[in-house]
């Protein structure tokens, strides 16, 4: 087992050992706009995973897949010669459905927002169905006078001594 450091850093840099090759040594016509955004290797330093994403729609995306999986040979060759580590990882590409689900989140968001909009919209002058304050209010002073006066009122002979 290696160290874990060690593999983070062979994860950093075979990341961008394929993303240089990807831009200067890969000539296939079928590689669309290809962005690596993570590697990770495990921790036996042998097997490495590059998460990859593609600019444009699902048809560029598997044309994409299918270029990175031929290349896959020359790509796995130059991580050796940059890395030199003993063993050089196998290759695995994934697509990284990250900013998909990222996208997919923020238009939930937008929908989220509108009809929070029209909610304060239907509720601008609206006023409540009873009371305008509806909540108890712990009794004031004053209210005690008040029920001290009715207190006089309902003890017999206190409506005599009022009036």
């Amino acid at each position: 087992m290696a160290d874990p450091a060690r593999a983070r850093r062979l994860a950093v840099r075979v990341r961008e050992v394929v993303a240089a090759t990807l831009e200067r040594g890969v000539k296939d016509p079928r590689l669309g706009m290809v962005t690596i955004t993570d590697a990770r290797v495990t921790p036996d330093l042998l097997e490495a995973t590059i998460f990859y994403t593609v600019y444009g729609d699902d048809e560029a995306r598997a044309a994409s897949a299918a270029a990175l999986e031929s290349a896959k040979g020359l790509l796995r060759s130059q991580v050796g010669r940059a890395t030199g580590v003993k063993s050089t990882p196998t290759l695995t590409f994934v697509h990284d459905r990250l900013p998909d689900d990222a996208r997919h989140l923020e238009d939930l968001l937008a929908v989220a927002r509108a009809r929070d909009a029209e909610l304060a919209a239907a509720r601008e002058g609206a006023r409540p169905a009873g009371d305008p304050d509806p909540y108890r209010r712990p009794r004031t002073r004053d209210d005690d006078e008040d029920d001290d006066e009715l207190a006089e009122l309902d003890e017999p002979g206190g409506a005599e001594r009022a009036g």
